[in-house]
């Protein structure tokens, strides 16, 4: 085991797993509250659609007006957090370190290529959130270790008016593991923040994006790394698949493992914005991300 104190590396110190890191779930892999880091990988990724939904629908609000969207265009994607307290529940004295966080994801999707329609922005989401995470290290069969459980809000809203207004808010739990052959499975399942029929700018949004997810990745080496992200609803015959690879470029600062990307992406069901909540489609991409900083 690594000792329980803290390094100059911190949530950077790479003798630290990548979970222990991401959420310093360790006194060793701490780096301090106010801090500003990654959370979901910051990315600029050319995209290609199976089709477009160039007149987008809900129930409640009806169809927009149809716009000539072209199905290839850009996709930009924007997230950081910051821990705001730890130390709650474990206790300075504990091995392990829980803590509190809030976050915000912004995804666009940009018609840059579609001069004839002064390239606007399709779509952006804003998701800010706030989350508990708690380490629940415990040993798994084949070399595993359970890592963390936690408990968080999110809100995810479009920022439109009528008719292609979307917004909901959920809770959810979520869970995490890691194994040293280089896998991980984090899952999560969330509950709708009930609404009424007036307000519910999208119904039944969580009979098409799912009631809750499973990741799988898998660390191949230190260059490549694989993912699969799995949406759905028991029965419901829905959801969304997301099938990934990443592989890294150049080298760090400091002479260590860069965090710059090459990423290339294959999604296919709903929800793959929200404003398509209820819309079905296959899309690939090709782009860069930045994993942390």
């Amino acid at each position: 085991p690594l000792p329980a104190t803290p390094t100059n590396g911190g949530c950077r110190d790479a003798r630290y797993s990548e979970i222990s890191r991401h959420f310093e779930l360790e006194p060793g892999s701490d780096c301090g509250t106010f801090s500003l880091r990654g959370y979901r990988p910051l990315s600029v990724s050319v995209v290609q659609g199976s089709r477009v939904n160039g007149q987008p629908f809900s129930p409640s609000r009806g169809a927009a007006l149809a716009q000539n969207y072209q199905r290839h265009e850009m996709r930009i994607q924007v997230s950081a957090r910051t821990k705001v307290a730890q130390g709650l529940l474990t206790g300075p004295r504990s091995s392990g370190k829980d803590s509190l966080w809030f976050g915000y994801t912004q995804q666009s999707y940009w018609q840059l290529f579609n001069g004839g329609i002064s390239r606007p922005f399709r779509s952006t989401d804003h998701e800010p959130e706030v989350f508990y995470v708690y380490p629940t290290d415990a040993p798994l069969p084949w070399g595993g270790r359970w890592r963390y459980s936690g408990v968080g809000l999110v809100h995810q809203s479009n920022g439109e008016s009528n008719p292609l207004s979307r917004s909901w808010n959920r809770w959810y739990v979520m869970t995490g593991a890691e194994w040293r052959s280089g896998w991980q499975l984090h899952l999560k399942a969330w509950k709708r923040v009930a609404e009424n029929a007036e307000n519910d700018d999208n119904p039944g949004i969580q009979d098409y994006v799912g009631r809750g997810e499973a990741r799988l990745l898998w660390n191949v080496n230190d260059q490549h790394i694989l993912g699969l992200t799995v949406r759905g609803t028991p029965g419901r015959g829905r959801g969304s698949g997301r099938l990934e690879w990443l592989r890294t470029l150049g080298e760090g600062w400091n002479g260590g493992k860069s965090n710059l990307r090459l990423h290339v992406q294959l999604f296919s069901g709903y929800g793959d914005s929200l404003l398509d909540y209820n819309y079905k489609r296959t899309a690939l991409s090709v782009g860069l991300s930045l994993l942390d900083f």
